[in-house]
């Protein structure tokens, strides 16, 4: 199943902290089919902390949506990240955004993403890399929840880099 991921840091070295994240999935039999820039984000609901480095990857994996998760928690608790408050700050943060035409609705677990179409710091990287993807929940692409987005929250290019296996950027 091809999957979206967000990956977010705002503690230690962020840029490090992705970079360990993505490597972490390989090794764990993700095979990472794209990458998109990494930007840097005005922290929502606690302003007091570092602002985040944040990048969307899409993945190809053999497992299903929950086990993946306790594949990104598990990588996440090796990393250092430890429980602090919602919003706060992290050493890493691994999300599933999208599951293909998947929708998951549990205690534990919701795919798409709950708050996907009100966070420009998830909208951003993954419009760069797939934008004609559709939310299945809402049925409108990610270029059009971008664009009606309501979100203020600043997003800043950090490091442009555009990855893709065999294709063509979606731009």
């Amino acid at each position: 199943m091809k999957y979206f991921l967000g990956l977010g840091s705002n503690l230690g070295d962020p840029e490090k902290n992705l970079a360990r994240g993505v490597s972490r999935l390989k090794k764990k039999g993700l095979k990472i089919l794209a990458s998109s820039s990494v930007y840097r984000t005005e922290p929502l609901g606690f302003a007091g902390q570092p602002w985040f480095l944040n990048q969307v990857i899409e993945v190809e994996a053999n497992c299903s949506p929950w086990e993946l998760l306790e594949m990104t928690k598990s990588i996440e608790k090796k990393m250092g990240r430890r429980s602090t408050f919602l919003n706060g700050p992290r050493i890493i943060d691994i999300d599933i955004l999208l599951a293909e035409e998947t929708i998951v609705q549990t205690e534990n677990l919701s795919v798409p993403h709950l708050r996907l179409a009100e966070r420009n710091f998830v909208l951003v990287p993954l419009g760069e890399i797939a934008r004609r993807a559709v939310h299945p929940v809402l049925k409108k692409t990610i270029k059009d929840l971008l664009r009606c987005s309501t979100d203020r929250a600043r997003v800043f290019l950090y490091r442009k880099q555009i990855r893709r296996r065999n294709e063509r950027p979606d731009l």
